[in-house]
């Protein structure tokens, strides 16, 4: 399978930049998106969040049957949408990981029958660097990703802090969380509440009623043990937990309960959200300093979260760094973000993965697009 010339207009249809098909189904989500180049031509989503809410969480089942279901209908809306056709398509690209098994399994197997009929090449790429790669759509950033740039992604199934030195072949992993992403832990929480799902909306609002001193929840990870020193720094320096304070929860509504008062819920809300992003916030700023990062995005889709992106873009102000947030339709899971990594891989003269390669729900970041066979 033959790689696309980014310099020859005759496979770029005379415009700037390769039109890129790009592929998204790891979570709940099926995307589907078109670019050319930089231009976000359509960022079409299917979404099966409302089969799921019964159950308090994405059932991996459900969201693969749903993929199904959806693929065709929204693969031909953003067609539509985007004025082309997949003969004018000049690269596919497709998430290979991280997600869940069976999720991915269904928009690979998709993708490769795409590319097998048109014979198109296709890039297998990484889902969280495609976080990163949305930035050059949509008018995040003007001009291009800029210099000494790093992203807090924080998601539902992801809290990860990562140095971008080339966005197609050169991303670092400075810290994550070692077991609950945020967006777990807000789910969780909610549950604890009765707040229902998704748990990060129904807190963020309930937030606002609360005090986010009334309970000083714990802040893990943030010992000297762990963290260390910039000269010696600890084996979690950078990295998040999230499942202590889910247990202090908990613990603290078991208090009142078991005293036969009221649960201040709107309290415990409030209190939750500012232990969650006060750490986010902190370790991001943090590593940001200590590894020259000037330019911060933050996406993922607990990026729309009010109380997150306040104290981020106060902390950042405060350190002298820049920060950029997209659209909140370009931070949750989305197939545009996977078609503008894949333009970025095309420009960078990245080859296609070829029709061998498998899902890897634990793909790690450093692997930007699989290599062919």
């Amino acid at each position: 399978m033959n790689a696309v010339d980014p310099g020859n207009p005759a496979t770029t249809g005379g415009a700037p930049g390769p039109l890129i098909l790009g592929i998204e189904s790891s979570c709940d989500e099926t995307g589907v998106g078109i670019v050319r180049g930089t231009e976000l031509l359509t960022n079409t989503v299917s979404s099966s969040m409302d089969e799921h809410v019964r159950f308090g969480g994405v059932i991996p089942e459900i969201a693969s049957r749903a993929h199904l279901e959806a693929f065709v209908p929204t693969l031909q809306a953003a067609l539509d949408d985007a004025g082309v056709t997949l003969d004018e398509i000049d690269a596919i690209a497709v998430t290979a990981g991280p997600g869940l098994s069976g999720a991915l399994m269904v928009g690979v197997a998709a993708a490769k029958a795409l590319a097998v009929a048109t014979g198109k090449p296709l890039y297998a790429i990484n889902h969280l660097v495609a976080h990163v790669g949305v930035g050059m759509v949509g008018g995040t950033f003007a001009g291009g990703l800029p210099p000494n740039l790093g992203a807090l992604l924080v998601s539902g199934g992801h809290t990860e802090i990562l140095r971008v030195g080339n966005i197609a072949s050169d991303v670092e992993l400075l810290g994550s969380t070692i077991d609950d992403a945020a967006g777990e832990a807000y789910d969780k929480t909610a549950r604890i509440l009765g707040l229902g799902y998704p748990g990060g909306p129904a807190i963020d609002r309930l937030a606002r009623e609360g005090n986010p001193k009334a309970i000083r929840f714990p802040r893990g990870l943030s010992q000297p043990k762990y963290m260390g020193t910039a000269e010696e720094p600890g084996p979690h320096r950078y990295d998040w937990s999230f499942s202590g304070l889910k247990t202090a929860v908990a613990r603290s509504v078991e208090q009142y309960e078991a005293a036969g008062l009221e649960v201040p819920v709107a309290d415990i809300a409030a209190s939750f959200q500012e232990a969650v992003v006060d750490i986010i916030t902190s370790k991001a700023v943090l590593a940001c300093r200590e590894h020259g990062i000037t330019n911060l995005l933050l996406g993922g889709g607990v990026a729309a979260n009010r109380r997150l992106r306040e104290l981020t873009a106060e902390r950042c102000a405060a350190a002298g760094i820049t920060l950029t947030v997209p659209a909140p339709s370009l931070c949750t899971d989305n197939g545009a973000m996977v078609a503008a990594l894949g333009a970025q891989i095309v420009l960078d003269g990245g080859r296609p993965s070829g029709i061998a390669f498998g899902t890897n729900p634990s793909l790690p970041v450093t692997s930007i697009v699989l290599p062919e066979g």
